[in-house]
């Protein structure tokens, strides 16, 4: 169990430092940067979902990785995630944009027309 926090911890770290700043709602101005910043947080989100469906597979047959596969599947994991959320996701980031906008008092493009 510790591990799974661990390896959280390590991965919050990761996109930080990957993003050169943690996505924050209040640095958003413009609806595109409320969609990049729910994009993000969808990706995120995701990662910890795939990463909690490869958790019980069994690694130890003829095909299994070792040790590469133990240091990189993190990655493939967050990658996977960035696709899933770039091609629309769960739809959790447009959920997200729209509450961002909401905070911040920014109107979107469509309640402008």
């Amino acid at each position: 169990m510790a591990d799974v926090f661990a390896s959280n911890a390590f991965m919050a770290q990761a996109l930080a430092a990957k993003s050169g700043d943690t996505p924050n709602v209040s640095g958003v101005r413009t609806e595109e940067q409320a969609a990049k910043v729910a994009q993000e947080f969808e990706s995120f989100f995701l990662g910890q979902m795939v990463e909690g469906m490869f958790t019980g597979l069994d690694s130890s047959g003829p095909f299994s990785g070792g040790a590469g596969e133990k240091a990189f599947s993190s990655l493939l994991h967050e990658e996977y995630a960035k696709v899933f959320a770039q091609n629309g996701g769960i739809g959790l980031s447009d959920q997200l944009k729209t509450e961002i906008l909401r905070m911040q008092g920014i109107e979107s493009q469509k309640e402008q027309k």
